[in-house]
C-alpha cells in the first residue's frame, strides 16, 4: 500500500499528467512493493534500502516498471532461474538466465537484472562465476544506481546516445571502416555511452574487449598508461 500511495503522489503533483497517469503510478508501486515484498528483496534495516524503495517508488518508477515488464518476460522463460542468495535484502532482483539484449550480456532494467550468470552462471568458485557475480556487484549495480539517482532522465538520455550513436557509428564505418561497421556502430552507441562507461570503469574494465580500440574513449591512452 506504502508504494501505491507513494506512486500515486509522485506523478499527481506533476499538472502536465492526467489523472490517469497518476494511476499508472500507484499501480507500478504496488506492483513492485508486492514483488519486493513477497521476495524480501528491499534490506529495511539500513537507511539504504529505504532510500532504495523510495526512489523505486516515485523518481525511478519510469525504470521501476521497465523491471516490472522484465519480471514478466520473465514468466515465459522456461528456467529464468530467479537467485535467492543474491537478492534478498539486496535491493535488487537477480535472475541467472532470463532476457537479455544479447548471449552473455546482463540486462539492467529498474531493480531488476537479469541474464547476470551469462554462458558461465553465478553458482561455484570457478574463476568465470566469480566474475559473474562481481559484474552483478559492480557493472549492473551501478545501472542500479543510475536509474535510481537519475529517475526518468536515465533511460531516457541512454536511449537517445544509443539512436545518435548508432547512426553516427554507421556514417563513420562507412566512410572509413567497412570492414568493421557492427564494431564501429557497436562502440559509438553502446561501450561509448556514457553510463556504461561509467558501468566498465567502475568494473575495472575498460576498455572492454569488445570495443573498438580507435573509438573506445581513452583506449589508447589507457593502453599506453599499462605499459
Amino acid at each position: 500500500m506504502l508504494g501505491a500511495g507513494l506512486g500515486w503522489a509522485a506523478l499527481s503533483q506533476l499538472e502536465f499528467l492526467t489523472a490517469g497517469a497518476a494511476v499508472a503510478g500507484a499501480a507500478v508501486g504496488s506492483l513492485n512493493g508486492l514483488i519486493s515484498g513477497g521476495t524480501g528483496m528491499y534490506e529495511w534495516r539500513g537507511v539504504r534500502g529505504w532510500l532504495c524503495f523510495l526512489a523505486d517508488s516515485t523518481w525511478a518508477l519510469l525504470g521501476t516498471a521497465s523491471g516490472l515488464a522484465l519480471h514478466l518476460a520473465n514468466t515465459f522463460d522456461p528456467d529464468p532461474s530467479y537467485v535467492v542468495g543474491m537478492s534478498r535484502r539486496s535491493n535488487r532482483h537477480v535472475y541467472e538466465a532470463g532476457c537479455s539484449m544479447r548471449p552473455g550480456f546482463a540486462l539492467a532494467l529498474g531493480n531488476v537484472v537479469s541474464g547476470a550468470g551469462g554462458t558461465a552462471g553465478l553458482r561455484g568458485e570457478s574463476r568465470r562465476a566469480v566474475r559473474r557475480r562481481k559484474l552483478v556487484d559492480v557493472h549492473e549495480g551501478a545501472h542500479l544506481f543510475q536509474n535510481r539517482l537519475l529517475g526518468p532522465i536515465y533511460p531516457l538520455v541512454y536511449l537517445a546516445w544509443m539512436s545518435i550513436g548508432a547512426l553516427v557509428g554507421l556514417v563513420v564505418s562507412l566512410v572509413g571502416e567497412r570492414r568493421h561497421v557492427w564494431k564501429v556502430v557497436e562502440t559509438l552507441a553502446y561501450y561509448d555511452n556514457p553510463f556504461e562507461y561509467w558501468a566498465y570503469r567502475k568494473d575495472d574494465y575498460w576498455p572492454p574487449a569488445g570495443a573498438h580500440p580507435r573509438y573506445a574513449w581513452g583506449a589508447r591512452r589507457l593502453r599506453r598508461s599499462r605499459r
